[in-house]
């Protein structure tokens, strides 16, 4: 890092990358500079080992530099942060997003809330995002549910929904930047609306959102609890064509006492019933899955359970973890199952999605499709399959028509038409 340079190194999902974004404008405008802030990640214990070893790393590289976290990690635990010698500022994860937040005094070391006490979540019009081929916009924060493995409650809070003008006002100044594809996001998107007035949908606000900024040309989705997509979302997904043939299934595991010790809402049945539907209404449609591999008490009947769901759902795209325990949740308490088996059922898993997925990839052979370019001479079609293109010299972010011509190395191999 240059002297007197701005860094952001986040970890975690999607929304951390949109929230980086916020904090780079807030922290631009309020003149910071020769700073590092790292937006950490809570959802294993893996993730947060990964963060403080980049803390530590940054500290040497840059001894003079301002170091500041935040983030879940840092929200769920502050002091951890804040003891450590290479930290100079924890700031809290709602707090993250407020302008005012990044004018604070450097001395002031712990700049932290209650979480559970915040009720909205306010909306930020970006201005674009660096080196990325899509934009990605925040529709929700928090979460009501509290599945037994998961932390993250605690370090978003309840759930909040943006109300529908703001993510309108966002995504067209997003589409005016040239963006043509955008990605809601959230910590539970299918949650959305409850605490608007009026309580829209999600279905709802995706159908208003696309009515009023008909120059989006794509909306994907992040991942969805299979047994809270309303019926406006329903009929999206049968005749919206701007709307991607993607689904991202919060699905976790495929054996139903698994399901109800994680706390889940759904059961496998509820799985297949929504693959079912979703591929009678767009048969093109592409699935993908978050997956725990070895929770606490799953035998090896149950595991081949969910090995058994993927396939009969043909879920191409799995998000595989193997299970780690987080302090302060109740299935950090039950009987574990030893950390090698989890580690050997999550091999077993991804070994299994790149099967699906090459079962996927050939299906899509010597058809037309429209990909967005993400780097170099890689793709993403509508249906979410990467795509090596036959061509390098395209901007990040065009759309262009294709022609696929085989499958290579988990990719379809695209002839361009344009």
């Amino acid at each position: 890092m240059n002297k007197k340079d701005l860094q952001i190194v986040t970890f975690g999902c999607r929304l951390n990358s949109y929230e980086s974004e916020v904090m780079r404008e807030h922290a631009k405008k309020a003149g910071l500079e020769d700073v590092v802030i790292f937006n950490t990640c809570a959802v294993t214990k893996e993730a947060e080992r990964q963060g403080r070893q980049a803390i530590r790393r940054a500290r040497r590289e840059n001894p003079q530099a301002r170091i500041i976290v935040t983030g879940c990690a840092a929200q769920i635990d502050p002091q951890k942060y804040a003891q450590m010698g290479e930290v100079d500022q924890v700031i809290g994860n709602d707090l993250k997003l407020k302008a005012d937040t990044w004018g604070l005094p450097a001395e002031e070391k712990l700049i932290v809330n209650n979480i559970m006490t915040v009720k909205e979540t306010a909306a930020y019009v970006l201005q674009g995002f660096e080196e990325r081929a899509r934009a990605v916009v925040q529709v929700q924060n928090g979460c009501d549910h509290r599945c037994t493995f998961c932390i993250i409650p605690y370090g978003r809070g309840n759930s909040r929904s943006v109300p529908i003008g703001a993510i309108v006002e966002q995504v067209r100044a997003l589409a005016a930047q040239g963006y043509h594809e955008i990605v809601f996001s959230g910590v539970d998107i299918t949650s959305y609306g409850p605490d608007l007035p009026g309580a829209p949908t999600l279905g709802q606000m995706i159908r208003r959102v696309l009515a009023l900024v008909p120059e989006l040309k794509r909306l994907r989705l992040s991942s969805l609890d299979p047994v809270e997509i309303d019926e406006d979302l329903w009929r999206l997904i049968a005749e919206e064509p701007r709307l991607m043939p993607y689904l991202h299934i919060s699905m976790q595991a495929g054996d139903n006492m698994i399901l109800k010790r994680m706390k889940r809402r759904h059961l496998r049945e509820d799985v297949i019933k929504m693959c079912e539907k979703a591929r009678a209404l767009r048969p093109d449609i592409g699935f993908g899955a978050d997956i725990i591999a070895g929770f606490p008490t799953e035998t090896e009947e149950m595991f081949q359970n969910t090995l058994d769901l993927v396939e009969e759902c043909s879920l191409s795209f799995l998000h595989v973890f193997p299970y780690s325990e987080r302090d302060g949740t109740p299935a950090a308490k039950m009987p574990q199952v030893e950390s090698g088996a989890r580690k050997e059922r999550a091999a077993r898993l991804r070994a299994l999605g790149d099967r699906q997925l090459d079962i996927f990839l050939n299906k899509n052979i010597n058809k037309e499709m429209e990909v967005i370019v993400e780097k170099g001479n890689i793709g993403r079609a509508e249906n979410f399959s990467a795509v090596r293109l036959d061509r390098s010299d395209i901007p990040a972010g065009s759309l262009i028509r294709i022609r696929t011509i085989g499958v290579e190395k988990g990719a379809l191999i695209g002839h361009s038409m344009d």
